[in-house]
Order: structure tokens, then sequence, then C-alpha cells
């Protein structure tokens, strides 16, 4: 894996600002309360604890822990948390990895922890599994992407998680790329009564495009990826085909000198990327990394160390 480190981009900052708020108003209520810390801790007790891995995996969120500190603190009123990070996103992590360490008020730690963990615990999980993907097509051609099948909200920063595993983004949305699928065909048919050549469509949608837009064009059939071809898309998306007609496919884009980009999607689990990987398509999609990872096991251990020193 390359050590470059995936940027966390000002508008994955503000998509991070905006889910902290809301997690902090799920907790705290109208009032800012934590009822339970405010009844059993002492105001002025002070503490420090370090987060720790439980588990082997890939660290995704630190960079959202670093907001989530100044707005806690700015609904108790207290100087916001010291945090020493140990750990970088996209590092590998064994049972007993330190990830950072905090200290400050102890009524603060507890009203941060669910938070900080609900964090990082879902984006580690979307990094642990990119990884897994990625490391499964090692050695062939294949760059693994994310999908729109994200949680509402996250986006941004489960793509960004994403990259910390070593993956890459498709579309972020809607506005940012045009991806021609089998539905939009459908309703284009239904509206225009036109059962008209494929390749001619695309190449219409080609001349309205934003200079600045991919254009993709899901295919499932092949009479369909033989229409498309010439019409020279950005990227022809290969829907639920076998690793044979992959092959097929990347054999008639390489013979006719091609520089469409071919990417396979649909059916593609840790167990079918590899075969997919080798058939030698530059792409692979899976909806998975996102919309089932599993929460990474991540927590607090408490200790009575004072603050932390920077090196």
């Amino acid at each position: 894996m390359s050590d470059q480190r995936p940027a966390f981009t000002d508008a994955d900052a503000r998509a991070a600002d905006a889910l902290i708020a809301l997690a902090l108003d799920e907790d705290l209520g109208p009032d800012g309360d934590d009822l339970t810390s405010r009844l059993l801790v002492p105001a002025d007790a002070t503490g420090g604890c370090d987060v720790k891995s439980r588990a082997r995996g890939v660290l995704a969120g630190l960079p959202i822990v670093e907001r989530i500190l100044p707005a806690v603190a700015e609904r108790t009123g207290n100087a916001p948390l010291e945090l020493l990070p140990i750990a970088r996103d996209g590092d590998a992590l064994h049972p007993g990895s330190i990830v950072a360490s905090l200290f400050g008020p102890v009524r603060d730690l507890l009203t941060a922890e669910r938070t900080i963990l609900n964090f990082l615990t879902h984006l580690s999980g979307v990094a642990t599994l990119t990884r897994r993907f990625v490391e499964a097509v090692e050695g062939t051609n294949a760059v693994v992407l994310d999908t729109r099948k994200t949680h509402p909200g996250y986006r941004r920063l489960e793509k960004y998680a994403v990259r910390c595993g070593g993956g890459a983004n498709h579309r972020m949305g809607l506005h940012d790329a045009c991806l021609v699928k089998d539905n939009h065909l459908a309703a284009w048919r239904e509206r225009t009564g036109e059962r008209g050549d494929l390749g001619a469509l695309v190449r219409r949608v080609k001349g309205e495009l934003p200079a600045e837009a991919l254009l993709i064009v899901e295919v499932d059939r092949h009479d369909q990826f033989a229409a498309v071809l010439p019409a020279e898309p950005d990227v022809i998306l290969l829907d639920n085909l076998p690793p044979e007609a992959l092959k097929q496919a990347v054999a008639e884009r390489d013979a006719a000198g091609s520089n469409v980009k071919l990417e396979a999607s649909g059916g593609v689990n840790l167990d079918t990327v590899r075969a997919i990987a080798e058939s030698g398509v530059d792409r692979i999609s899976v909806g998975a990394l996102t919309h089932s990872a599993v929460a990474l096991d991540l927590g607090f251990d408490w200790h009575d160390a004072g603050p932390p020193t920077l090196p």
C-alpha cells in the first residue's frame, strides 16, 4: 500500500460538522444535559483515556474526532479536551493498537465518548473492508471504487473512509457525472417512444454534457456494449457480466484501440473480485464498501495519567 494519506477536504469537514451537531443534539437534548455524568462525576474531576483497537483493521476518522472536541466544549462551557493522535488515518490496526489519547474534564470525556466511537468505528469499518478488497485485487490493473450506496448525510465521510482503505471514489452524486443506467433508458423510451440506436443516444448526451463531467454508460448485454463502444463514453459499466464476458469486452476494447475505461459491477464480493479483476477491467465498483461494512471494534481505556505531552 502507498504511504500517501488521503486528504480530508473542506467539504468533508463541513459534512462532519453537520453530523457532529446532529449527534450531540441527539445525545444532549434541547438543554444540553448529560444527566448521568452530571449526577455521578464531580465538575472538577479530570482524567484521561486511550482510544484502543480491539480488532484488526484500518483506521479512519481522526480528523472528525478533532472537530468533535470543540463542539463538545461549546456545549459544556469547558476548554476542549486535549487530543494526542498516536495513529494516522489509513494505518493498519491490531488488537491493542492505541489510536489516540484524550485528557480533560471527565464529564466531557464521558459526554464525547459515544459520539467519538460512533464515527471512528463506522468509518474504520468502511476503511477495513475497502482494504480487504484492495488487497484481493493486488497485482491487477483494477481500481476498487465505492458507489452512491451510502448512508444519508454520511456520503462524504464514507467516501473519505474508502480512500483511507486504499480505494477510490466513484461520482459523489447525481450532479458531477452522467451515469446512463437501464432505468434511464427505459424512461427515455417510454417518454419519447424511441427505439433508436444506443450509440447515437450516447453521442447526443456527450454533446450536451458539461466538459468536466464524466459520461458513464451501463450495459448488461454484448449487443449494447458493441453499440456503445464506438460512441466513446468515458466509461462503460459492465453490469452483472461473468468474467468470460468481461474478458471479451476488454479484448474488443483493446482491438478497437479505444481509450474507454471498462468498469465491472454487480455480484462483486471478496470471493469473486479477484476473478473479475483478472479479466482486465480498469475499475470495479463495490456497493458493499459503504452499505455493508461492519464497525471496527474500538473503545476507551481509562487511566489516571496527566495531560498528554506532544513529542
